[in-house]
């Protein structure tokens, strides 16, 4: 049975033998287009992100901003991404005139599978790297997010040449049957589960892939921590997208010694975030689905609930939740919650804490709240994790200088700014050499000279 999507890999492949994706001018081009559907386009995007899950405004328009953000680095560094890079050689190669140079290549048709939980920000981010560094894309947005997806649908035509930017809208059947093809990258955001799948499928064709996965993410608030600071910041980090998102701290340990006035201090920021009655809140997003506010509400445990624990699955609605005292036994901490409900459990000991957390599967970010450079430099060396903050959260991953990305079960590969750039981008290293040199380390060897040869590798 022939492959459906067959037909739009090949005419983004043709595309790309031809070349033209490669001069700076397509490149540009192409940044453009996508800037102007964002911006002639943003109201309709933000209305789909509200009827989809209830994103309030803030959370819709940041959809829009980040990726034009990303659309001005690249305008501004491309040309000198793009250009050949110099790099050191042996001192006797150079001497004798030759010179290495590496050369940056795009890999070819891209498929970009996009997730829900940032169905506009988290499909185009990578699709602009990889246009940028001249790769023809195939963007697959999310079907559990169908608003947005339609919107995908309709007008990524008007703007883009279907050999350039293609779009494919479904669910599982056509991702299954997407991944059956040769492309020349895959970067996929979601579940580690998926990524498996997308990996193994990947495997067939030796494609090089990026996975955004997630994991539970550690949160460390110390006794020198400035609670009002952790207690704002942590509570916004949870709770936006509902806590849909990969970068939302998963759980909160917290020195014993000051515990409650931190639990005071969370509990009232987000009261006086969503208020009393978060569900009445324009600022507070629903769950993707009621299957996902009924695997969340499972969590809550009515023993250890300190703030909210109401829920409402038909109306896919978990309210801002915090469980107190949590332990490593807890539902909440077996999996990545992807909710609004966060697990808070006090520590005693630092180092015991992090090894503890480090029997766990490594995060994608981390968070530590502290005002002991001691203590912070222990955490960020012993720990593994994709990145993160210190005294902040969720910031990072929007800042164009920080490489973007997970480790391990978390995911592989990094992106954003010049990294996106080079993930996106074969690099080619090349020696140049100079045509004149007499190099003779061919054989046969007797009565040659060959350590004079092998000297200018040295």
């Amino acid at each position: 049975m022939a492959n459906r999507f067959q037909a739009i890999l090949d005419a983004q492949r043709a595309r790309f033998d031809s070349d033209a994706t490669k001069p700076l001018a397509w490149r540009m081009d192409q940044l453009d287009r996508m800037e102007r559907m964002l911006r002639e386009r943003q109201d309709a995007f933000c209305a789909a992100l509200h009827q989809d899950f209830g994103k309030p405004p803030f959370e819709q328009l940041f959809e829009i901003t980040v990726p034009l953000g990303v659309i001005k680095y690249y305008r501004e560094h491309l040309e000198a991404l793009m250009a050949p890079q110099p790099v050191p050689i042996p001192e006797g190669l150079e001497a004798t005139g030759n010179r290495g140079v590496i050369y940056k290549e795009p890999y070819g048709v891209t498929l970009v599978i996009g997730p829900f939980n940032a169905p506009v920000l988290l499909l185009l981010d990578p699709a602009i790297a990889a246009l940028a560094a001249g790769n023809p894309v195939i963007l697959k947005p999310a079907n559990t997010t169908p608003a947005t997806a339609a919107l995908f649908q309709e007008y990524v035509p008007r703007y883009f040449a279907p050999e350039d930017v293609a779009v494919v809208t479904g669910g599982r059947e056509e991702i299954t049957e997407l991944l059956q093809l040769p492309f020349d990258f895959i970067f996929f955001t979601g579940s580690s589960n998926v990524g498996k799948v997308v990996m193994r499928a990947a495997a067939e064709h030796l494609t090089p892939v990026i996975l955004e996965l997630g994991g539970q993410n550690p949160t460390i608030v110390d006794e020198t921590a400035n609670l009002d600071i952790a207690a704002d910041r942590i509570a916004w980090g949870h709770n936006a997208i509902s806590g849909q998102w990969c970068i939302a701290p998963g759980y909160v340990c917290v020195h014993e010694r000051i515990a409650d006035a931190f639990l005071d201090r969370l509990k009232a920021a987000i009261v006086r975030m969503y208020g009393a009655d978060p569900s009445r809140s324009p600022d507070f997003a629903r769950m993707i689905s009621e299957r996902d506010a009924e695997r969340v509400a499972s969590y809550i445990l009515p023993g250890k609930v300190v703030l909210g624990g109401r829920y409402d699955i038909p109306a896919r609605y978990v309210e801002p939740t915090l469980l107190y005292p949590s332990d490593w036994e807890d539902p909440a901490l077996q999996q990545e919650i992807f909710g609004p409900v966060l697990p808070v459990m006090p520590y005693r000991d630092l180092r015991a804490l992090v090894a503890a957390i480090k029997k766990k599967p490594k995060p994608l970010v981390a968070y530590i709240f502290s005002k002991d450079q001691a203590a912070i430099d222990y955490v960020l060396g012993s720990l593994s994790f994709g990145g993160g903050c210190v005294n902040q959260t969720n910031l990072h991953c929007w800042i164009d200088s920080l490489p973007f990305g997970g480790v391990g079960y978390s995911g592989m590969g990094k992106y954003y700014g010049k990294a996106g750039f080079d993930a996106l981008s074969n690099t080619k290293a090349m020696l140049i050499g100079n045509p004149d040199l007499e190099l003779d380390v061919f054989p046969p060897y007797a009565g040659k000279d060959i350590g004079r040869s092998l000297r200018l590798f040295s």
